[in-house]
């Protein structure tokens, strides 16, 4: 999602604007979350940004996004850029059961070639 907000609509008031425009970062948030994962990922991540525009724009959490367009507003900005590319992500794995089994294999394998290559 690539998107300029206006936080002023005429007819409305200026907080419900902005509750709006957060419904609507939030749904579409909880709508990417729901896609199915491609091969090999294991959650949903995104980088967000947010400014006054596309040039000012800061990245920020995607938990943070809502407290951002706050600040933004707040800040006397007649509209919001809000940048929110979804990408699948991999959690990176510690050396648990699979690395200490794969280190006690192939210390068993290279002590058994020591001993002439003859296993028991």
């Amino acid at each position: 999602m690539k998107k300029t907000f206006p936080l002023h609509a005429p007819g409305r008031e200026d907080r419900r604007v902005l509750e709006a425009i957060k419904t609507e970062i939030v749904r579409y948030l909880k709508r990417e979350r729901r896609k199915a994962l491609p091969e090999g990922g294991d959650f949903w991540g995104f980088d967000c940004r947010v400014g006054k525009g596309r040039e000012e724009a800061v990245k920020v959490r995607a938990s943070e996004v809502g407290t951002a367009v706050d600040a933004v507003a707040g800040e006397g900005a007649g509209e919001v850029y809000v940048e929110i590319l979804a990408f699948a992500g991999r959690r990176a794995r510690s050396g648990g059961e699979d690395a200490g089994e794969s280190a006690g294999e192939s210390a068993g394998e290279s002590a058994g070639e020591s001993a002439g290559g003859v296993e028991p």
